[in-house]
């Protein structure tokens, strides 16, 4: 985890949830006053993002630590004892609601890619991410995707070229697209095309694309762009593909999935601190 980004992104959320400081904690507790804190589980879940809730800690307050009971990317129970954290009383009050968004947040994208990870389980495919994810914490929801068993696509627009429907309509032939890219990306910097037809998926493969990606399109028409690319490059299905259809998908071949819902649509884990 690049600590760096980490430290900024933790000392905006610091900023934001203290900005004149901890006025209640400060008032009621004495300086000197130091307490236990047990983090628990209040529903099932995979477990991502202790290391975050860490570091809010230790910026508040470097005296404090605290003890993981459990280890990134695994499962845990509703009830169940994830991490002690000692220190200063009033430290641990100020920085409990920022770390345990940081925990929820990263514990349900884990818990919402490991449903769709064991939906696929028995096919090739592999799940990915997107770009749908929250602004800022990006590197951190792509992390969470990790602990739950997935795979992370793009981390930016500069990792490699994706050539969608949009500069498609500006550019105009999918071959025109690719040549430019090669031409004028930074070498090396693979070329992705999204296509929506067995068509365009020929003209895409004919053009010398990378990885061609798959959107809206039927299980049916999935397993057809299967059989036509016969391995030549690899195939990513996209676009409305929900928990309940992702196994139809996985089985006609492909080789990714991606679904934006992991960083867009994941339901916080109920994670709770308690002295």
């Amino acid at each position: 985890m690049d600590t760096a980004a980490l430290d900024h992104i933790i000392r905006l959320a610091l900023e934001e949830d203290a900005p004149e400081g901890d006025i209640t904690s400060a008032a009621l507790v004495p300086t000197d006053a130091r307490s236990e804190a047990v983090i628990t589980a209040k529903e099932d879940g995979v477990m991502a993002g202790m290391p975050a809730a860490r570091r809010v800690f230790e910026l508040v307050d470097p005296d404090i630590a605290l003890n993981a009971f459990i280890d990134e990317g695994a499962d845990f129970e509703n009830g169940q004892a994830l991490a002690m954290v000692r220190g200063r009383t009033a430290s641990i009050l100020t920085g409990e609601r920022v770390a345990l968004n940081f925990l929820q947040r990263l514990c349900g994208v884990a818990t919402l890619t490991r449903r769709y990870v064991a939906a696929v389980a028995g096919t090739k495919a592999k799940i990915l991410d997107t770009r749908k994810t929250t602004p800022g914490l990006r590197f951190l929801e792509k992390y969470a995707v990790r602990m739950g068993g997935g795979a992370n696509h793009r981390m930016s627009l500069s990792d490699m070229v994706l050539i969608k429907d949009n500069h498609l309509a500006f550019i105009g032939r999918i071959a025109d697209a690719v040549r430019l890219a090669r031409q004028k990306a930074p070498q090396g910097k693979r070329i992705e095309v999204e296509v929506k037809d067995l068509d365009e998926l020929k003209e895409a493969l004919e053009a010398g694309a990378d990885m061609v990606m798959l959107d809206n399109m039927t299980p049916a028409m999935i397993k057809k762009a299967v059989e036509m690319t016969a391995g030549r490059v690899p195939l990513e299905a996209s676009g409305n593909i929900r928990l309940e259809t992702v196994h139809l998908v996985a089985e006609t071949g492909v080789d990714f999935i991606s679904v934006g819902a992991l960083t867009h649509s994941f339901k916080a884990v109920d994670i709770s601190l308690e002295f």
